[in-house]
């Protein structure tokens, strides 16, 4: 390890599968799903074609204190879990607020309030709107909230890049560090929209699942019966540090994000390169930035949305950036899609499995597309010695995002 090396001292996470990190782990090792039927009434008052959904295992007002809760949104409050769940694993690192920062990204931020506030509006008339509606919709807000939380003043960013921003947290995180700005960054990406605006928009566009007879079966990444991705909602934050900053106080190590890769498409506002181009261009990029070679890497957590055309796609990305050989999985079977959120949750899987040398089971896929072409971990985890990994994202817009991990 080198002093400028950017190293991870801790994470945190609220998810369907679980309301921590460990817990959302071992629901990806055991191949768990976290889908379920949406019990609210709205889903029959609205006529939706989708009735199913990625929620939260744990509830935010179970953990936060009600008035608190009352005070942020959904996305705001699942961050704030997660935030302080990494903090404390961290060891609630003594730095400089001037040397401390916050980079959470969100894809769409505080709908739910938006739209409950917009009803009561509508409703009750001026009077009904709370005077917290603009800090708890603005899609900053989740980094805002944890940076007051935390006396950051090193720097608070909210990227919002669709379904890439938690990963483009962590690689704005990285490069805030490597320009020795600051000392420790606490990174990641939150969402929590399942409502249903966007689930009627999403079903419009035939993005998403309508297999609502079988909740737990149908997120199916890289499967030929694959029909869209289910909604989800979480949170996954990780603490990054300079490795120097790190060593001075004794921090317990987790892995290191060695590099980053970032990349647009400027192919269509929701389409996917055919061809994988920009993917494989930001994967390419981040292992030039961590010094690797294709062949170092054993592992890829994919995102891998379960979409006709996106699975595809990326697997002729990583196939022209790395190869057919690194073992890969894709936690959108078991998890969902969390939108903003997935990149930081799927990079603090990747961080783990390098951590255990094991990789979870992709859950749902049973006839793999013959146009992946790649080595898809299925049924049980598989033990591995890993020597690194990449975990990519990809968001509406044409944002890639891909990150380079190694082990402690």
């Amino acid at each position: 390890m080198t002093a400028a090396d950017i190293v991870i001292t801790g994470y945190g996470a609220t998810t369907p599968l679980g309301g921590d990190a460990e817990s959302t782990w071992q629901g990806l090792l055991d191949g768990r799903s976290g889908v379920s039927l949406i019990e609210a009434d709205w889903v029959e008052r609205f006529e939706l074609p989708v009735k199913i959904a990625a929620q939260l295992a744990v509830e935010p007002t179970d953990v936060l204190p009600r008035v608190e809760a009352r005070r942020m949104d959904r996305s705001q409050q699942v961050a704030m879990i997660a935030a302080r769940e990494a903090w404390q694993h961290a060891g609630a690192p003594e730095v400089d607020p001037l040397r401390l920062a916050v980079v959470i990204g969100t894809g769409i931020g505080g709908a739910v309030t938006l739209l409950t506030q917009d009803d009561l509006l509508e409703t009750q008339g001026l009077r009904k709107v709370s005077p917290l509606t603009i800090p708890m919709l603005m899609p900053n807000g989740p980094a805002a909230m944890v940076g007051l939380e935390l006396g950051s003043r090193g720097g608070v960013h909210a990227p919002v890049s669709a379904c890439a921003s938690g990963a483009e947290a962590l690689a704005w995180a990285w490069r805030m560090l490597r320009a020795d700005e600051v000392d420790v960054v606490v990174a990641g990406g939150a969402e929590a929209c399942i409502t249903g605006i966007p689930l009627a928009g999403f079903a419009q566009m035939r993005a998403i699942s309508t297999r609502n007879d079988d909740p737990e079966g149908a997120s199916r990444p890289f499967d030929m019966s694959r029909d869209g991705f289910v909604l989800g909602e979480g949170a996954g934050i990780l603490v990054l540090e300079r490795a120097e900053f790190a060593a001075a106080r004794g921090a317990t190590v987790h892995g290191k994000l060695a590099g980053i890769g970032t990349s647009a498409d400027a192919y269509h506002i929701t389409a996917p390169d055919p061809e994988g181009n920009g993917a494989a261009r930001a994967i390419s990029a981040a292992l030039r930035s961590a010094g690797l070679e294709p062949a170092d890497v054993t592992h890829v957590n994919a995102h891998a949305t379960a979409t006709p055309v996106g699975d595809v796609a990326e697997a002729a990305a990583l196939r022209a950036s790395i190869g057919s050989h690194p073992v890969v999985t894709a936690p959108k079977g078991a998890l969902g899609h969390l939108l903003g959120a997935a990149g930081a949750v799927e990079a603090l899987a990747t961080v783990l499995s390098l951590r255990d040398g094991v990789i979870p089971p992709t859950r749902n896929l049973t006839d793999i597309d013959p146009g992946v072409q790649l080595d898809v971990v299925t049924g049980e985890p598989r033990k591995l010695d890993l020597t690194a990994a990449v975990s990519d994202s990809f968001g509406f817009g044409g944002h890639n995002v891909a990150l380079a991990f190694t082990p402690a």
